[in-house]
């Protein structure tokens, strides 16, 4: 079986999630259409400006698109603005979401363009307790973890990478580390399936 993980290009730097799957010699596609989503075993929505990309996506009709392919078997994993749009609840200010994952995250919750970090972050179990790298751009905070929601890694206490069957949503952004990790888990819940195997 060919695995093939689509990237949403319609705003945000889709090339590094690109090149980090490669890594891994899983097979990627550009999605900017609901037609782009037949044939994937997953996709990627990456960081950006939520505003802009749920306006675009919206433009061509891509969120039911996305929901669908999620409720038919899709893995979704969204990166800082992807993670906005995959959130059941969105503050600082409110804006329309997905609802894929039930969390609340707040927009730009550890501060402006200015406040922009690395770090390093905790992993939980299943994962393990290694330290995890971490990019932060205006990136959201999740302030709200509902029930059902796995925390896979946290920073200062606070959950950074989250999932709830087959959505893995994170604050920031693994593109721009050298760590892979995360595009190896390509989820299903209580198991470690990656995008790689069948």
């Amino acid at each position: 079986m060919v695995i093939r993980v689509g990237i949403l290009a319609l705003q945000g730097d889709a090339g590094l999630h690109e090149q980090a799957l490669g890594q891994l010699g899983v097979e990627t596609a550009l999605v900017r259409r609901p037609e782009h989503l037949e044939g994937l075993t997953g996709l990627v929505v990456p960081g950006g400006e939520s505003t802009a990309i749920l306006a675009l996506a919206r433009s061509v009709k891509l969120l039911p698109a996305i929901k669908k392919f999620v409720q038919a078997g899709g893995m979704v994993f969204g990166t800082c603005a992807g993670a906005i749009m995959l959130a059941a609840e969105v503050t600082g200010p409110s804006q329309d979401s997905l609802g894929l994952i039930d969390i609340t995250v707040e927009r730009n919750g550890y501060g402006r363009q200015l406040d922009s970090r690395e770090a390093r972050g905790q992993m939980q179990p299943p994962l393990g307790d290694q330290a995890l790298p971490l990019v932060f751009i205006r990136a959201p905070r999740i302030t709200r973890v509902g029930a059902g929601v796995s925390v896979l890694a946290t920073y200062r206490d606070e959950p950074v990478l989250v999932e709830l069957g087959r959505v893995l949503a994170a604050t920031f952004h693994p593109e721009l580390t050298d760590d892979v990790l995360l595009y190896v888990l390509g989820r299903r819940r209580g198991q470690r399936q990656d995008w790689r195997t069948t």
